[in-house]
């Protein structure tokens, strides 16, 4: 990754190709660049979230998921590259280990809102979510490391438990909440007992 950006209005894409990290040019519509795409948003979201009031332990686990993104990224951008290491997946499994358990068990399901901060957080979920979809599909068709999927499933999972961490985080000192599903289902079943 030697070549650094001097000019950001180059024209070369306006055929509908883009340059990868190896020099090779293809479709802006192709599946890495689908899967590029989804990462680079996924960071953008995280960057906003990173606006809001946390706690710093959480603040700390984003900042750090942001540059392996970043790796991921470039990985993605070259193909058969190697920058996201498995250490990385191992890293989001403590992150969510560690914010998971001080967390009540969930009785019912939760709603994606609560705070803005909590908010944000589900709103990244959904977006790992896609870029995991888009690496699997990348995945079907062309030969990738394991740490990208990995990754990108873990950080689902640790953005919901943030989530609930940030419902709770309070700058007053009171504790919050989640927003649970209302399930007529449930409270019919709570009803009859």
């Amino acid at each position: 990754m030697a070549n650094r950006l001097t000019q950001i209005a180059t024209r070369t894409g306006d055929n509908g190709t883009t340059g990868l990290g190896d020099n090779s040019r293809v479709s802006k519509n192709s599946l890495r660049v689908h899967a590029m795409g989804e990462v680079d948003e996924l960071n953008s979201h995280i960057g906003v979230l990173l606006c809001e009031a946390m706690p710093e332990s959480v603040r700390g686990v984003l900042v750090e998921v942001q540059h392996q993104l970043f790796n991921l990224g470039g990985e993605l951008s070259i193909p058969g590259f190697e920058l996201l290491k498995p250490e990385a997946v191992m890293a989001l499994d403590q992150a969510l280990a560690q914010h998971n358990e001080n967390l009540p068990k969930l009785q019912e399901f939760i709603l994606p809102a609560g705070n803005r901060a909590a908010s944000l957080a589900h709103v990244c979920r959904t977006v790992a979510r896609r870029a995991e979809r888009a690496v699997v599909a990348l995945g079907n068709e062309e030969a990738l490391k394991e740490a990208p999927r990995q990754y990108l499933n873990r950080l689902s999972d640790l953005m919901f438990v943030l989530a609930r961490v940030l419902n709770r985080y309070r700058t007053d000192g009171t504790v919050g909440d989640d927003v649970y599903w209302k399930s007529e289902r449930l409270a019919r079943a709570d009803q009859s007992v």
